[in-house]
């Protein structure tokens, strides 16, 4: 995982929606829904400001817990007196991974905020789809990528972060301004500006998609099949 997949799954963690955030940290309205690569050290450091129980080293390097174990890690002073307030409970978010409806990967991936979180999703315990780092599963709906999938297979898929690094030829989860999809993906040879989407299914045509409608891109590593 890079920065922007840990920062964001520290907000998940902690059921931040992107408007909370923002809100809170002084961010311009939208600012993270836009967010493609790791934030400014200035922005990291309103982050950090702002929740003192966010581990630096966990967010810059992936070393040691998300969270700090205790006040005097997170802020450097001594944690306060306990007082008889009753602490808040945080949502519990239980191992697996998530299983999502196609037309909600929009707000999975952090762009829309009024989308689907992980906490509303059940999981599952798939070890080979662990191993290849998926991070949620959608039931394919539709016959477009038949024969490679049909409907009703459910796909593991892993988030990207740059939308400039594609693997032409595979098959993605795209997310753009025209809706979710699931598509295998070329380069359009002398044209920069869109990407060729094509189903497996020779009854819908390909159609170019513009890139900068791409909001997010996740690659399918796997797939079940129930006969």
């Amino acid at each position: 995982m890079q920065i922007i997949d840990r920062l964001f799954e520290f907000f998940r963690e902690k059921a931040l929606s992107n408007y909370k955030v923002e809100q809170a940290c002084g961010l311009s309205n939208g600012y993270l829904r836009n967010l493609r690569k790791a934030p400014s050290a200035e922005i990291l450091e309103k982050i950090f400001s702002t929740y003192p129980e966010l581990s630096r080293e966990w967010v810059m390097y992936g070393t040691g817990e998300m969270l700090l174990t205790s006040a005097t890690e997170a802020t450097g002073t001594q944690p306060k007196e306990e007082t008889n307030e009753r602490p808040q409970m945080k949502p519990v978010v239980s191992g697996g991974i998530p299983l999502i409806p196609i037309d909600a990967v929009a707000g999975f991936n952090g762009w829309d905020e009024s989308g689907i979180s992980e906490l509303d999703c059940a999981r599952y315990d798939v070890p080979d789809f662990a191993a290849v780092h998926a991070d949620f599963l959608i039931r394919v709906s539709g016959s477009s990528m038949y024969p490679k999938y049909s409907s009703g297979d459910i796909l593991a898929c892993r988030k990207i972060l740059e939308v400039t690094f594609i693997q032409w030829g595979k098959i993605y989860v795209i997310d753009s301004q025209q809706g979710a999809m699931v598509k295998r993906l070329f380069e359009i040879e002398g044209d920069a500006e869109h990407i060729l989407c094509k189903s497996d299914n020779a009854n819908y045509p390909p159609f170019k998609l513009p890139k900068n409608e791409i909001r997010s891109l996740s690659i399918v590593v796997g797939a079940i099949r129930l006969e």
